[in-house]
């Protein structure tokens, strides 16, 4: 094992990916030169060169509609986005067209492209630079979705993404970037639509994915000193979703308390607490609690941020409140 960034971790396996093909390219803004606005693409200009490390304008739908085509005629894009946040100028490639275009045009093409970048909220950013994407994206047949929380999984999962035969949104965060985490030493990947239990517990249940999971692992923490074992499962794939692990878990501890950090309306929490109901609603001991960000936009101001996010104190009310103890 290595200890290395999450930047890191992304850039290793997007190297990685181009030695071994090289259909495979980099394009988006500032991913050159610069070597990525995060740092993810640090030294791959120099080595792989401008035809396939390429720096884009500043024009998301032309660079997504390129990728696209591109993939369409048999390449292999990752394409960067800045933050997901401007993914919305180019959404109409990535939804009505390299989602969309296996089944319209009968299976005579598919469309391997990975569109990465940052997801959710990342400080003082305020209210158009700090949405979660992910449920957005989900909602879309024929496109995979993967949202990693730490250095190996995201070298993992980004391996398996760029291998894909179908378009898969790959969603970061600028607060875990300069995470580090140990890392298998030579080749390996992680399967896409497989959740990962990182903590093994008996009492209840929580299910997270991204950069909030932090809060579980810390909430799990303080709550084990009061006698209650969480269970955490990190779903890694939002879409293709790893029922089954979610499933086994209920069924073994009857709780069950999600963490997202999205706004509440119709979101990947709401889908896990439809499936585990109809599913295994005989096992359920109590009410599933789903925890969201306000249903606000975010808030430029620190003070109300900290309110707007879910945290550690959250975590452990719900939990509380489903093992019926009081906070």
């Amino acid at each position: 094992m290595k200890t290395i960034q999450f930047r890191e971790a992304i850039c290793e396996a997007m190297s990685e990916e181009m030695r071994r093909d090289e259909r495979i390219y980099l394009m988006g803004e500032e991913v050159a030169e610069y070597n990525g606005a995060y740092k993810a693409s640090k030294g791959m200009l120099d080595e792989f060169g401008a035809k396939r490390v390429i720096d884009t304008p500043i024009s998301e739908l032309g660079f997504a509609g390129i990728a696209t085509g591109s993939a369409i005629n048999g390449n292999r894009p990752i394409v960067e986005f800045m933050t997901f946040n401007f993914s919305l100028v180019g959404i109409d490639q990535i939804i009505n067209n390299a989602a969309k275009i296996r089944q319209m045009s009968g299976g005579q093409f598919n469309c391997p492209i990975v569109f990465r970048g940052p997801t959710a909220s990342a400080g003082q950013l305020a209210a158009t630079h700090s949405q979660a994407f992910e449920s957005w994206f989900a909602n879309t047949p024929g496109l995979k979705v993967v949202v990693p929380s730490n250095p190996a999984d995201a070298k993992g999962l980004l391996k398996s993404a760029i291998r894909d035969d179908d378009p898969v949104i790959f969603m970061e965060s600028e607060q875990m970037y300069g995470d580090k985490g140990e890392v298998p030493e030579g080749e390996y990947l992680i399967p896409l639509g497989v959740a990962d239990i990182k903590r093994k517990g008996s009492d209840v249940t929580i299910v997270s994915f991204g950069k909030i999971i932090k809060e579980a692992y810390t909430a799990a923490d303080e709550l084990a000193k009061e006698g209650i074992e969480c269970e955490i499962i990190d779903l890694r794939t939002v879409r293709p979703m790893d029922h089954k692990t979610i499933l086994d878990s209920v069924k073994k501890t009857n709780r069950l308390v999600i963490l997202e950090e999205a706004w509440p309306f119709g979101n990947v929490a709401t889908e896990i607490t439809y499936q585990v109901q109809s599913q295994a609603f005989d096992y359920l001991d109590a009410p599933i609690v789903k925890i969201n960000t306000a249903d606000t936009p975010a808030p430029y101001s620190p003070v109300l941020l900290a309110e707007w996010l879910p945290n550690k104190e959250d975590v452990i009310a719900a939990v509380k409140k489903v093992m019926y103890r009081k906070s």
